[in-house]
């Protein structure tokens, strides 16, 4: 509910573990009445209609760094809103993401058991 325009979340976890589930209650705290889904096969889903518009990437189909550079998704790394990318450790690691990127990482405990991890490098 409090996020700034400009942030860039950084989602990793195994298919299934929860991600864009998790993506859909930040759309919530927004204020967004979009109903998310996840966009593996278009890349980029745009959510308005929240106090701040939300971009959602997922690359889990792009698994090297020249096809996400190909793919000309550099915009989305200085949001006027908030960009949230699953799978972002195929674009790039926590050393190498943008100032002030927040990792969320999701592990499967069990079928109905996960353990959410939030990091901020250099922080």
């Amino acid at each position: 509910a409090t996020a700034p325009e400009g942030t860039v979340i950084a989602l990793s976890g195994d298919l299934g573990a929860g991600k864009t589930q998790w993506v859909k209650g930040f759309a919530k705290g927004l204020g967004s009445p979009a109903r998310v889904h996840s966009p593996t096969f278009s890349l980029v889903n745009e959510y308005a209609g929240g106090r701040l518009p939300l971009f959602h990437l997922d690359l889990y189909r792009l698994d090297q760094r020249h096809q996400i550079a190909a793919a000309g998704l550099d915009d989305y790394l200085s949001p006027r809103g908030v960009t949230i990318i699953e799978w972002a450790e195929h674009w790039f690691d926590p050393d190498g993401a943008p100032p002030g990127t927040v990792w969320v990482r999701f592990e499967t405990l069990s079928e109905m058991e996960r353990k959410i991890t939030y990091e901020r490098p250099g922080h």
